[in-house]
């Protein structure tokens, strides 16, 4: 008699390897067009006005409204902080991508070089203007966002130090965990914005961000994802057909959930304040 398991079997004429590999897929490509979309933001809200020296008029839609951007040492660690995020989130994710990674190692060499020097940059000027320039709604709302930053610091230095014994598997991992911490304020947007958009408003949340959801999300923006790295990491290392199987559908409910943040951020945050900027500075 046939046993009715998933080991060696399709499923939707799917293997499990398949069905992880598309599941990876998926999630990577929704990463890059939102990491896209939010470098986009990052220039038209921040460059484009110091450009055409119109700072005032862009601070008044900043979301660091309040804040001196004109002139000083701030000045220039929150520029330092927020320009060279727009580099990292249009060319970070491709460190990421193994066909990329195969086909050019000298790009590779490089960009992870320039990844890994302006993340360390941001992690430092983005701790200095959290807690030395106070650009913080509350200090509870803030430690979410200050453990990132430290563990960014520690992600960098051992996926640096992996790379440099040549230990590429070492190496893979922490620079995944690397980029996910980086890329952790993206990643809180995304996943605050598809909050409100599935509540249809705020739950559990407040204005200055320390509400029980504002902590938990605060948190969950970048040890949520490192945990779907890590049960992908195992998947790919285990022969067990369900350990497959079952980060394949964690993959895809991770997909779902980075499309519904990017959607919901595209429409209540990055779309409207664009749309404000241009109309404000033009």
């Amino acid at each position: 008699m046939e046993q009715l398991t998933v080991n060696q079997k399709n499923i939707w004429g799917m293997s499990a390897d398949s069905a992880l590999k598309k599941a990876v897929t998926s999630w990577v490509s929704i990463v890059l067009v939102g990491q896209w979309a939010f470098a986009v933001y990052i220039l038209s809200l921040y460059a484009i006005p110091l450009l055409i020296g119109a700072v005032h008029q862009a601070d008044e839609i900043s979301p660091a409204r309040g804040f001196d951007t004109s002139a000083g040492f701030d000045s220039i660690m929150f520029f330092s902080h927020i320009l060279p995020a727009a580099i990292m989130a249009s060319s970070g994710l491709l460190q990421i991508i193994p066909k990329i990674r195969k086909t050019y190692p000298k790009f590779h060499r490089w960009n992870g070089r320039v990844f890994f020097a302006l993340g360390l940059s941001g992690a430092v000027t983005g701790l200095y203007l959290t807690w030395g320039a106070g650009i913080r709604f509350s200090d509870i709302g803030a430690l979410g966002v200050t453990l990132n930053g430290v563990l960014i610091l520690v992600a960098i230095f051992f996926a640096w130090k992996t790379a440099v014994k040549k230990q590429f598997v070492q190496h893979q991992r922490w620079a995944v965990h690397a980029f996910i911490l980086v890329n952790g304020v993206w990643t809180f947007r995304l996943f605050l914005m598809g909050w409100y958009l599935v509540n249809q408003g705020q739950n559990g949340n407040n204005n200055n961000l320390d509400g029980p959801m504002d902590l938990t999300i605060s948190f969950a923006c970048y040890l949520l994802p490192m945990l779907f790295a890590e049960l992908i990491f195992w998947a790919k290392r285990s022969k067990t057909e369900n350990v497959k199987w079952l980060a394949a559908m964690t993959t895809s409910i991770a997909a779902v959930i980075t499309l519904i943040g990017v959607i919901a951020a595209a429409m209540m945050m990055w779309g409207p304040r664009l749309s404000m900027v241009f109309s404000t500075i033009f």
